[in-house]
């Protein structure tokens, strides 16, 4: 359920974004129908309805969320309400301004906070988040939970800048391809070399000393 709710606004917006771009002139116009009153102008220009809806969507999925998790009495992350935070104020933007410049900034912004939080966490407060985290699952060495944490800060710089340098480098359409599946296959590829190493790590902690 929590992974379905994670990726949710990444698969909409995607969704959306491909559905209105084979038919730019069709969401212009019903862009400009409903929501003209939130663009600058009134009126939505057929070369920037496709994004528009997609980030409409994606505010009022990530909204949703929040929405379903407290109905369900969950806990919602902090993470989740710093993005419906950023999601708004850039999504909010691009809309206004029919500027996708602004959406596209969102996910590197979000990927810093992200790197700051770790970061943050353990100079400041001494906390290792990763191991708050899992720590009651797997015992490892101080210094591996050390290097676990420097290698998400490093994944989390690294994302925002590729997300910036697609964003920058290659059509809107490209971008839209990258934040699902070059985001997501990034993460998948990291987290299996993550686990990789941990794997190394979790085979010496149990393995028995010898007398």
């Amino acid at each position: 359920m929590k992974l379905l709710l994670d990726f949710l606004p990444i698969v909409l917006f995607f969704a959306v974004f491909k559905v209105a771009e084979g038919r730019p002139d069709a969401a212009a116009a019903f862009a400009t129908e409903h929501f003209g009153p939130f663009v600058s102008g009134g009126v939505v220009a057929a070369a920037q309805a496709p994004v528009l809806l997609a980030t409409l969507v994606v505010m009022l999925a990530t909204l949703l969320q929040i929405v379903v998790l407290l109905a369900l009495r969950r806990k919602v992350d902090k993470m989740l309400w710093i993005s419906l935070v950023l999601v708004t104020v850039f999504g909010g933007a691009t809309v206004w301004f029919q500027n996708e410049t602004f959406i596209k900034w969102k996910p590197s912004v979000l990927y810093w906070v992200m790197g700051l939080v770790f970061w943050l966490s353990h100079a400041i407060w001494r906390r290792n988040l990763l191991q708050s985290v899992m720590g009651e699952q797997m015992q490892l060495p101080a210094q591996v939970w050390r290097k676990l944490n420097l290698m998400w800060i490093a994944f989390f710089a690294f994302m925002g800048l590729a997300n910036l340098y697609v964003a920058y480098s290659f059509s809107t359409d490209a971008w839209v391809n990258f934040k699902l599946f070059g985001s997501m296959g990034l993460m998948i590829a990291f987290t299996v070399a993550q686990a990789i190493y941990l794997g190394k790590h979790i085979k010496q902690a149990e393995t028995p000393e010898q007398p």
